[in-house]
């Protein structure tokens, strides 16, 4: 099955599996055609795909600011697992509307090409919302701007009234067996300064090239990551 646009997969979904499916859109659309997009949704499988698009491969998300803090509505329980494609934008998403919280995502033999960023975790100051037990493991990228980025002030807001003093909270990350070739950066994790990312561990991780990871506002430990992670990310015993 062949979709020429982003796969109208419906919002506030449960109990869905998306198997088998292509999914093309121009590279030079972005912000227009995200490949799937499972949103404030629960016990979600997408596997066995190809997806090129213009901007985020899979991005889970959970609401927007008040509006989604109002909801309520996590998405939990996602497997992404056996997925290949392209995007000059991020290959694996979470974000940044996080505001009913996103927890319980596992990411699994992933194969990336010609990327903008391999694994972006994203939120923002006025989401509010818990991301936690987010697990990627097996993945591999070739020819990325950056490898592994985890930001804390992506994504604009509805209108003026988001509250700023919603801040969210990102825990429990494992990001575990994922190499790269020609990747640029290979990582970047910057939280907000009064809302650090914290338990956030890197294993057996090789992306080569000599740029070290670059950290800000962040707990954590790392193990068997090349280049050296950033001294935020305390060496883990193996």
């Amino acid at each position: 099955m062949s979709f020429s646009r982003t796969l109208p997969f419906g919002t506030y979904s449960s109990h869905v599996v998306v198997r088998y499916v292509t999914i093309l859109a121009p590279a030079d659309s972005p912000n227009t055609d995200d490949g799937i997009d499972p949103d404030s949704s629960s016990n979600i499988c997408i596997e066995d795909s190809y997806i090129s698009t213009g901007d985020d491969l899979v991005a889970v998300k959970s609401g927007w600011d008040e509006y989604g803090i109002a909801f309520g509505r996590p998405s939990h329980s996602i497997t992404i697992r056996r997925l290949t494609g392209s995007s000059p934008f991020a290959g694996i998403a979470v974000g940044s509307e996080t505001s009913g919280g996103v927890v319980d995502i596992l990411a699994d033999h992933i194969t990336l090409y010609n990327m903008g960023i391999g694994i972006h975790l994203k939120t923002n100051v006025g989401r509010g919302g818990m991301v936690r037990n987010i697990t990627v493991s097996n993945l591999y990228m070739e020819n990325a701007r950056t490898g592994i980025k985890i930001s804390g002030d992506v994504g604009d807001h509805p209108d003026e009234y988001y509250n700023r003093k919603a801040l969210p909270v990102l825990k429990n990350v494992v990001i575990k067996n994922v190499w790269g070739e020609r990747v640029q950066q290979p990582g970047l994790i910057r939280s907000l300064k009064n809302a650090p990312f914290t338990d956030i561990c890197l294993s057996n991780i090789h992306l080569g090239g000599a740029r070290p990871c670059q950290c800000s506002h962040v707990i954590g430990a790392a193990v068997q990551v090349s280049p050296s992670p950033c001294a935020q990310l305390s060496p883990a015993s193996s």
